[in-house]
């Protein structure tokens, strides 16, 4: 949602602010801008459209000197995209300019009262309004710009994470969040502000990520000063450093960040169990389930909460944690949860799942849920995330960074962290043998291997999108651990070729999807060799005799599905609780290929941002 840069010091800032923007462009692409301050004047610039038309337009609008500066990549929340509405935003004197991610709940309400005290507004947004309380706040106390970010702030309700600055006071850059991301980089005289560490890696290792309800003034030349908006007691800079390189956030190649991404699961899988996964010696090690094993162990239940893809490693995990280690498991939406009224106890177990650790409604759920005592652990990519910082203990995916809007490895390397979960605590509780875990463990070690050897297929599955690429409809069925995959495989071809396409568990399409089916619907079917193979046998044909189009992921090998089906595309035998992380692989190619075929915007698909981090 919405990507904010800064940077004050020694250097040009126009060079370091755009690149920072193209490198945040996931997380907003409907309209950018930029500011830059060189003391005297500010040269402001923003257009609709990508960050490649706000480069153009700035080369032929406005000089680009100055080492003070800040830009913004907007996805649409108040205000239809367009150059108006985009950031930053000026407030009525022309002397503060400010950026935003986030939503100001109570914007309407705050903006009738500046309206009848004289102010007037050019664009529909929220942030604009933010901008003119802050000034009001300040011309009336005639205060500081820190203290009066801070008065107006108490004020509004919502989420935010801003920049902003005062033409008046050259060299400081305010900043402040609550419920969005933001990340300080602290350089040699220099400092670096972004929605994540993207945008200054090559300059810095050292980072500071911003708490809710703290704000920092940014001085150049002077320590940053961190306080608490709501009591004003000064905080200390805690400077981490960073994980990250810059080869991570490179296409590396490839045409996409979603391919680079599926292509990169083999590696990203093993990274995540590394160092946690002893098949050697039958031994799970993860820090965060040894301490708290108590806890995991008197559970009456765990409740999983996450979003999107998330939410459907989520319902794999389900399968795994049933079957392996008996614990009754509940999946929620975490939208829902958060304003359901759930019944939660202290002998409950949360778990919740977000690639970026920043997802609103799953940081709404988890202090919901430790609110009533239970005991949330969290599941994440992103080091320093703000779910890394909410939940009692977490483990994190390390997938790297991923920057393609539509999940692909995210997906895999959680359902590989909720697996390895699931394994320790079923050999904890004895629900499965030595041998078992054993074969479990040593088979988890061949699926990067078993990733590799399905990627194979991607030429394959290039000649099954040309065929399909134009169809309107498309049905996902799976049952069991799969079924998840069959609502993963049909959201990946919405959200990036938008193409619609439903996800079913393959027993229910007589209850009402099988109305669908004729010539012009191509169904994909996930048939591997499971215990419900021969029923899932009888789905295909009942589809066969309908006239539908059959696309079977199989298991290497099989026969029975290759007689019925139009097409099918092969993936590697695996336990059936692991053969996720395969038959996932080709829906994610398959759906890739189709967008391509069709033109679109693969890492940017419309209405969409990365990280949805307001409501």
């Amino acid at each position: 949602m919405c990507g904010i840069v800064g940077y004050i010091g020694h250097r040009e800032a126009y060079p370091i602010i755009i690149k920072g923007l193209q490198r945040l462009e996931y997380r907003g692409y409907d309209s950018a801008g930029i500011a830059i301050y060189d003391g005297n004047s500010i040269k402001l610039s923003k257009t609709k459209g990508k960050v490649s038309d706000l480069k153009e337009k700035i080369e032929n609008e406005i000089s680009t000197d100055g080492t003070l500066g800040i830009g913004h990549t907007r996805w649409a929340t108040h205000g239809e995209p367009n150059d108006v509405n985009s950031h930053p935003h000026y407030s009525n004197s022309g002397n503060l300019v400010i950026i935003h991610n986030g939503i100001i709940e109570n914007y309407d309400s705050l903006k009738k009262e500046l309206i009848a005290r004289g102010y007037t507004f050019k664009s529909d947004t929220d942030t604009e309004v933010l901008v003119n309380l802050i000034e009001e706040v300040q011309k009336s106390n005639n205060l500081k710009l820190g203290k009066a970010v801070q008065i107006a702030l108490n004020e509004v309700v919502g989420a935010y994470a801003i920049a902003v600055f005062d033409k008046n006071k050259p060299n400081e850059i305010v900043v402040a969040k609550l419920g969005s991301p933001l990340a300080i980089g602290v350089g040699e005289d220099e400092f670096f502000i972004a929605s994540d560490a993207s945008p200054f890696i090559e300059f810095t290792k050292n980072a500071i990520y911003l708490e809710d309800e703290q704000m920092a003034i940014i001085r150049r030349g002077k320590d940053i000063k961190i306080r608490k908006i709501k009591s004003d007691d000064l905080v200390a800079p805690y400077i981490q450093e960073l994980q990250l390189n810059l080869e991570q956030i490179e296409k590396g190649g490839y045409e996409h960040f979603m391919l680079k991404e599926i292509y990169e699961q083999p590696r990203a899988i093993l990274d995540t169990f590394r160092g946690r996964l002893l098949s050697n010696e039958a031994i799970i090690k993860m820090a965060g389930i040894e301490d708290n094993m108590k806890r995991f162990l008197a559970a009456d239940r765990i409740i999983i909460v996450a979003c999107g893809t998330s939410w459907h490693a989520g319902l794999v995990a389900e399968y795994i944690f049933e079957d392996l280690a008996r614990i009754p498991v509940e999946v929620e939406y975490a939208s829902e949860f958060r304003y359901r009224n759930p019944v939660i106890s202290e002998k409950d177990v949360v778990i919740a799942i977000s690639q970026s650790g920043e997802t609103a409604d799953t940081l709404a759920a988890i202090k919901l849920a430790r609110s009533k005592g239970a005991f949330v652990f969290g599941v994440c990519n992103v080091v320093g995330s703000s779910i890394a910082r909410e939940t009692d203990a977490g483990a994190y995916t390390h997938a790297g960074p991923e920057i393609g809007v539509a999940s692909t490895k995210a997906f895999t390397t959680q359902i590989t962290v909720l697996t390895l979960i699931a394994l320790r605590l079923a050999r904890a509780k004895g629900t499965i043998s030595s041998s078992e875990f054993r074969q479990h463990l040593i088979e988890l070690e061949t699926i990067p291997n078993k990733v590799e050897e399905a990627l194979q297929s991607d030429e394959a599955i290039k000649v099954i999108a040309d065929i399909y690429k134009d169809s309107k409809n498309c049905l996902y069925l799976g049952r069991g651990f799969n079924f998840p995959v069959a609502l993963e495989g049909a959201l990946k071809l919405k959200e990036i070729s938008y193409i619609h396409a439903e996800g079913y568990p393959a027993a229910e399409m007589k209850h009402g999807p099988i109305a669908l089916i004729d010539e012009q619907m191509p169904v994909v079917v996930i048939a591997t060799k499971t215990e419900h193979y021969e029923k899932v046998v009888s789905n295909i044909q009942e589809i066969k005799s309908r006239k539908g189009k059959i696309i079977g992921i199989v298991t290497k090998g099989d026969v029975s599905v290759r007689e019925l089906a139009d097409h099918v595309i092969e993936v590697p035998d695996t336990l059936e609780s692991l053969s996720p992380l395969l038959t996932t692989i080709p829906l994610q190619l398959l759906s890739y290929h189709i967008a391509v075929m069709l033109g679109k915007n693969v890492d940017q698909p419309r209405n969409l941002a990365k990280s949805v981090t307001v409501e």
